[in-house]
């Protein structure tokens, strides 16, 4: 049945070929080949823009306003394609507020739940405190009362209208205050005026007794403290039990409460025969810790009975709400914004919810110490933890702990809905192998892989029915022990009803799909055609099929006969203990090729980047940086320099290329220079720069496309339409070498731009080994924001390759620290076997080459591993082997030797 697939035809972007291509749905799908050869440009440039394209063309005119026109994929025509969701590598905002919580929505579940069912205990004296009803207000006032009364001047006798014989004080009364306005500017007015209106008499504003009667006028600009005097009730004693009568106290309360919302403030008579100064200490004390105004008009202390004023001895608050009957601590309207520290409501006043002294500084603010919300969200308790207690707990540990709330009846009932999602989230996040992971954790701080799975996790939690996932390499800094529980929940995207495209070299995620497209033969112009396309079995069966040679064990990556060894020169880090790692010890040799290994979270990238290269930098370039904690660490003295090749952008805009990256551009800009035509028009060689005016396009700068900004979406780069991308003016257009002018020779691949600069060696070297790398299939001119992670990375490493080939034998360079994350990031087998040649090249000359890596075909590469582990997280951080990959294939203990052992007896 036609709607059973996704039918493309004539599909054109970048460099497909026209191609025809028929999936199923409800599927998972796997498209591979070699990097460059098209998978990306038909699954997310082809397949998921004309998804979204879609899907934004369905909304109404007034959202489209905000989003924009999205052009249409180079492709004749889709068919049976449902809405598309991309879940790639990008890394998430470094904004200091997004966290693992906030990505997956756990965070928002938390505050719910902690609104709904949490325990609030009083900043003070940690004591629980509950919702006061009227009748319990009433009760605490009159107990406060009763301590007066027995150390009060004798009262008199007097009869009620009940008849009870009462002893009353003279001038005595509680006065009952509501606060109306507390802390805002304002006239208020109108305000007081409609209070006059309804029949009250006095407030208190600004700590100064008011008749409203009176004309009152208040600073505009001015903060100001509003309480109305909603009762002064007398105090009496009925004679017989000593128990006090009261018949207006509810009444007061109940009219104090429903004009501050709430809110009720309590002044008592003063305790008699007692100091002044002592009790105007004990008001302070009182009034400090309420954070309250003296009233004024109402005087602290005992004075002269001939005063005929109401003496006040205590001030305190109660509330409807939620306020501690011990000390009076009122807290605020106990609701899922108190949580937040994006909200003012909840956020950490000081730091304003970023947790740090300074917008991206890693000291602690002095106030919240980290936890970025006030005092009172702190004190908000679920089974005796608060909110930041959960989120600082790893994925694992959280898990375990809502497993094990014991709540009541009443509570699991509220509580339900809020603790499925937070459970169901927690465990996708256990089944993508993220359990090492801290609800806190900055978003900043993620690698790709790690942010794509969390997204993953997300999306699975959303449980969307009739949708198409894309997905890139979300086996990216997994370990192999992890990928059967990645795996899994794409099963269950699947299962779900969805189809799962999965950009993928990992040979367990081609193996479990139901469809495998591989794309080819090869990169670049080379690509972009249909290799073969069917079941794995169908697959398997081809003769064309690249891949297929690699999975029929037909090509492999070769294992090297003889390791290294090199038992005199070594690095020793001593007592290594930044974030999880236990206290080790590790001996790192030099001029060897060496593996970092583990699971994920165990501890790989502390060691590597936070301890030995910060230590190297600064001891060897003059560096600044914080090492990660440790006792002491030698050998550096057998190093020259440490250079790291990691994956972030070799530049920011499309003027940084992987020309200009590796110092290729200045040797072709000098041979444009030099022609015939160029010497006759005066050209030098600043005018074949797109960086500087005199030879290009000023309309672009040079950039060959125009920013649009598109304010809460992405900027979009659209092609310049005066120069039409080419970046240069006309004239210097007309400036050609070998039949191609400057703009030409930008948009040639690596590879072919290489035979046409064969006879010139400063050119043709350095593209020599960008080739070496497996990135023939670039352009020249590739801007910066369109490289991949990996690519990036393989561009650096073809740099620094480039300076060892051409000055081999300068001092220094073979006595240098490569230190590599991961490099084999979207790389295909065959690409794969590129890369650890050149890995071997460099430590065949001397250097040492440090990589993290989770690929098996380059740690069986390795001369010796280090494997971290066991687990991820407080359970990794340990030396779980070490040694040749043959010594550790032999280790039970060891995730990484089990699957080595498995690669070694198969061959």
């Amino acid at each position: 049945m036609q709607n059973d697939k996704i039918i493309i035809r004539g599909a054109r972007e970048h460099n497909l070929k026209n191609i025809n291509l028929e999936l199923p749905r409800n599927k998972l799908i796997v498209f591979t080949g070699l990097s460059g050869s098209g998978k990306s440009s038909l699954a997310f440039d082809t397949i998921f823009a004309e998804g979204q394209r879609r899907y934004v063309e369905s909304l109404s005119a007034y959202a489209r306003q905000f989003l924009g026109k999205m052009d249409k994929p180079d492709v004749d025509e889709i068919e049976g394609l449902s809405p598309a969701i991309s879940i790639d590598q990008k890394a998430h905002s470094a904004n200091p507020r997004s966290t693992v919580a906030t990505i997956t929505e756990i965070y928002d579940y938390l505050r719910v739940l902690y609104a709904r069912i949490g325990e609030p205990h009083c900043p003070i004296c940690g004591g629980k405190i509950e919702k006061l009803a009227i009748q319990q207000m009433v009760d605490i006032i009159t107990e406060k009362i009763s301590n007066l009364g027995a150390n009060n001047v004798t009262p008199k006798e007097s009869k009620l209208p009940t008849g009870q014989a009462m002893k009353q004080f003279n001038n005595d009364k509680i006065v009952i205050l509501a606060p109306i306005v507390r802390g805002r500017k304002g006239e208020y007015y109108q305000m007081l005026y409609d209070l006059y209106n309804k029949g009250f008499s006095e407030v208190i504003i600004d700590g100064k007794n008011k008749k409203l009667k009176d004309k009152i006028a208040l600073p505009r600009y001015k903060k100001h403290e509003i309480d109305l005097v909603a009762r002064k009730v007398a105090i009496a004693w009925p004679v017989e039990d000593n128990k006090i009568l009261q018949s207006d106290l509810s009444e007061a309360v109940e009219t104090a409460l429903a004009e501050s919302g709430g809110l009720v403030k309590i002044l008592l008579p003063a305790k008699s025969v007692i100091a002044r100064s002592e009790a105007e200490r004990n008001d302070e004390a009182i009034l400090s810790e309420t954070g309250l105004p003296r009233p004024q008009g109402l005087p602290a202390g005992r004075q002269a009975r001939d005063d005929k004023k109401s003496e006040i001895g205590e001030t305190f608050i109660l509330s409807a709400k939620y306020s501690c009957p011990n000390d009076s601590f009122s807290f605020p309207e106990i609701e899922p914004r108190l949580f937040s520290f994006n909200s003012p409501y909840g956020a950490c006043e000081y730091c304003h919810g970023i947790g740090t002294k300074f917008i991206f500084s890693d000291e602690a603010c002095p106030k919240c110490e980290g936890r970025r919300l006030r005092e009172e969200a702190l004190n908000v308790l679920i089974g005796n933890k608060n909110i930041n207690n959960v989120v600082n707990m790893p994925i694992r540990e959280a898990r375990d702990f809502f497993g094990g709330l014991h709540l009541s009846e009443k509570q699991t009932e509220i509580a339900s809905a809020a603790l499925k999602e937070i459970n169901n989230r927690l465990q996708f996040m256990l089944d993508v192998g993220l359990d090492y992971l801290t609800l806190n954790r900055r978003a900043g701080t993620l690698s790709g892989g790690e942010a794509q799975r969390i997204r993953l996790a997300s999306q699975v939690g959303s449980r969307l029915v009739g949708a198409l996932y894309v997905l890139d390499e979300p086996t990216i800094g997994l370990h192999q022990k992890d990928n059967e529980r990645l795996l899994q929940t794409l099963i269950q995207l699947r299962d779900a009803g969805n189809t799962v495209i999965v950009v993928e070299h990992d040979e367990d995620t081609i193996l479990t799909s139901d469809y495998v497209v591989d794309i080819g033969p090869g990169a670049g112009k080379n690509g972009g055609e249909i290799v073969a396309a069917g079941t794995l079995s169908e697959v398997l069966k081809s003769k064309n099929s690249l891949t297929a040679k690699y999975l029929r064990g037909e090509e492999s990556v070769p294992t090297p006969k003889i390791r290294r060894k090199n038992n005199r020169e070594k690095i020793l880090i001593i007592g290594a203990k930044e974030h999880n790692l236990k206290n080790i010890d590790i001996e790192i040799p030099l001029r060897r090729f060496v593996c970092i290994t583990g699971v994920s979270g165990s501890g790989k990238s502390t060691l590597m980047n936070d301890i030995l290269y910060c230590a190297a930098a600064n001891r060897l370039q003059g560096a600044h940086y914080k090492i990660g904690e440790h006792k002491k660490i030698t050998g550096l003295d057998e190093l020259d320099r440490v250079i790291v090749v990691d994956q972030s952008a070799i530049g920011r805009t499309p003027r940084s290329n992987p020309v200009t990256y590796t110092g290729v551009w200045a040797h072709i800009r000098e041979i444009f220079s030099m022609t015939e035509e160029s010497r006759a028009r005066g050209y030098k060689i600043g005018r074949f720069s797109f960086n500087r005016p005199g030879g290009r396009c000023e309309n672009c700068e040079g950039n060959g496309t125009l920013a649009i900004e598109m304010h809460f979406l992405p900027t979009v780069y659209v092609k310049c339409d005066v120069c039409k991308g080419k970046r240069f003016d006309r004239e210097t257009l007309e400036i050609k070498y070998k039949g191609k002018n400057i703009s030409d020779v930008l948009e040639m691949e690596i590879e072919e731009a290489y035979g046409f600069f064969k006879d010139i060696p400063q050119i043709a070297d350095k593209l020599k080994v960008l080739r070496q790398v497996g990135l023939g299939y670039l352009e020249l001119g590739q801007g910066a924001p369109t490289l991949s992670g990996g690519e990036a990375q393989r561009v650096k490493l073809a740099k620094e390759l480039s300076k060892y080939q051409s000055l081999r034998f300068r001092q220094g360079l073979n006595r240098s620290l490569y230190l590599l994350d991961e490099p084999t990031v979207g790389l295909h087998y065959d690409d794969v076997r590129k890369l650890v040649a050149v890995l071997q090249e460099l430590v065949s000359a001397g250097n040492t080459v440090l990589i993290i890596e989770h690929n098996l075909d380059v740690i069986k590469n390795a001369d010796y591993i280090i494997d971290l582990g066991p687990e991820g997280g407080d359970k990794g951080g340990q030396i779980v082997a070490t040694g040749t990959p043959e010594e550790v294939a032999k280790m039970s203990r060891s995730y990484t030797g089990q699957y080595l052992r498995k690669i070694f007896n198969n061959q």
